[in-house]
C-alpha cells in the first residue's frame, strides 16, 4: 500500500454539500494540517437544500478555525469543461469522488438523473485524472452496498459476483467499479471503490428511512414498513463512515507490473457497514424511544397507530449485511456506533435543527 500524507496537498471532494461528503470536508479541517480543500456540488434540490446550505455553514465556521484552506464551486460533475478546469487550476493530488443521485427508489421514476451524475459525471472524473499532470495519487469513490442486489450469501463480500442489481441505482454504482477498473488498468491510476451500507446519522439525508419516518411522526402519517417488517439493513454511522474513508484516502493501492509487463490495475474495492445487521421493527423502536428522549415526540405518543406493515417495495432488498474484514486488515479499522448511540444524537440533531 502507497502511503499519503494529505499535509501540503490538494485534496478534491466532490458532493461536498452532501451528507457523506460535508462530514468528511469537516473532518479534515479538524484533523489534518496545510491540506487544501477544494468543496464540489451542484446543490440540486432533489431534497430540502437548507439542511446542504446548514452544512456549507458547518463547513466555514470550521474552515475559519483550521490550518487547512478551503473554497467551495458550485457546480455540475456532468459539466466536462468545468471538472477539466478544476484539475487544470488545482492540481488534486487525491479526489474523493461522492457525488452522486442517490437514492434507489427515485432511480425507478426519473432514470435521467442517474446517468447524467453517476455515469457522465464519474466518466469526467476518470478523464481528468487520466489527463491530470501531476498524476493524481488516489482516487477513492463511492460505491453502495446495493450493487449486490438479490444476492443470497451473506455477510456481503467483496469476493462475491455482483452481476444482479434490482435498481438503476445499483447499476449504475457497479458500472463506476469497472469503469475505475478499466482506468486504473490502462492509465495506471490508484483507485478505491467504497461500498456504503445505510448511512445514517445528524444532518443525513431526509429521504432516508430515519429521517422520513421522524418527518412522518411529527406530521401524523403513517409508517410504511416494508416486507412486513421482515427487513435487516446494516446501518452504519456517519462519523465511522468518513473514519473508513478518510484511512482509506491516505493508503492507496500499490503501482506494480505484470509478468506481461503491464501494470497490474492499483485498484481495490471495500465494503463500509456496521457488520451487524438490524431488523427494522427494531430500529423503529430504538428511533421512537429516542425522538421521546431528545423530546422530539411526546412521551405519550401513540406509535402502533402510526404503523402499516407492507409488502416488499420494487428495487429493495431484504438484508444488508458487510463483511468488513478486508478494511480491517489493510487500515485497521471498524466501524463500531451502536444503533442506539447514532440514532440518539440523530434526534437531538433534529430537535435543534427544526428548533421545536
Amino acid at each position: 500500500m502507497q502511503n499519503i500524507d494529505l499535509t501540503g496537498r490538494t485534496v478534491l471532494v466532490t458532493g461536498s454539500a452532501g451528507f457523506i461528503g460535508s462530514s468528511l470536508v469537516l473532518e479534515l479541517l479538524r484533523t489534518e494540517t496545510d491540506t487544501f480543500i477544494i468543496g464540489l456540488d451542484n446543490m440540486n434540490d432533489y431534497y430540502d437544500v437548507s439542511i446542504k446550505e446548514w452544512r456549507l455553514e458547518q463547513i466555514e465556521a470550521a474552515a475559519a478555525d483550521s490550518s487547512c484552506r478551503y473554497t467551495f464551486i458550485r457546480g455540475d460533475l456532468a459539466d466536462r469543461k468545468l471538472i477539466d478546469d478544476i484539475f487544470a487550476s488545482y492540481k488534486p493530488a487525491v479526489v474523493v469522488n461522492l457525488a452522486a443521485q442517490a437514492g434507489v427508489r427515485y432511480s425507478i421514476t426519473n432514470p435521467d438523473a442517474y446517468i447524467q451524475s453517476n455515469l457522465i459525471g464519474f466518466y469526467n472524473i476518470l478523464e481528468a485524472c487520466r489527463h491530470a499532470d501531476p498524476a493524481v495519487e488516489h482516487l477513492v469513490y463511492a460505491s453502495s452496498s446495493s450493487v449486490y442486489g438479490s444476492n443470497q450469501k451473506i455477510p456481503y463480500s467483496t469476493e462475491d459476483k455482483v452481476d444482479n442489481p434490482v435498481s438503476l441505482y445499483a447499476a449504475t454504482k457497479k458500472s463506476n467499479e469497472l469503469m475505475a477498473h478499466s482506468y486504473s488498468k490502462l492509465y495506471n491510476i490508484p483507485s478505491t471503490g467504497l461500498r456504503f451500507f445505510t448511512v445514517y446519522g445528524p444532518a443525513g439525508r431526509p429521504d432516508m428511512a430515519y429521517f422520513s419516518f421522524t418527518n412522518k411522526l411529527l406530521k401524523g402519517d403513517t409508517l410504511e414498513i416494508f416486507n412486513f417488517g421482515d427487513c435487516k439493513r446494516d446501518f452504519t454511522y456517519i462519523d465511522d463512515i468518513v473514519e473508513g474513508v478518510k484511512r482509506v484516502m491516505k493508503g492507496a493501492p500499490e503501482k506494480a507490473v505484470g509478468e506481461d509487463g503491464l501494470p497490474v490495475p492499483p485498484y481495490a474495492v471495500y465494503n463500509i457497514g456496521n457488520s451487524s445487521p438490524e431488523n427494522l421493527l427494531d430500529f423503529v423502536d430504538i428511533l421512537q424511544q429516542e425522538l421521546i428522549s431528545a423530546e422530539v415526540l411526546p412521551p405519550d405518543y401513540d406509535f402502533k397507530a402510526h404503523q402499516k406493515l407492507v409488502p416488499m417495495q420494487p428495487g429493495d432488498v431484504p438484508v444488508t449485511f458487510a463483511d468488513t474484514r478486508p478494511l480491517e486488515e489493510d487500515y485497521g479499522f471498524k466501524p463500531n456506533t451502536s444503533l442506539r448511540d447514532g440514532l440518539r444524537k440523530f434526534a437531538r440533531w433534529y430537535k435543534e435543527f427544526y428548533q421545536l
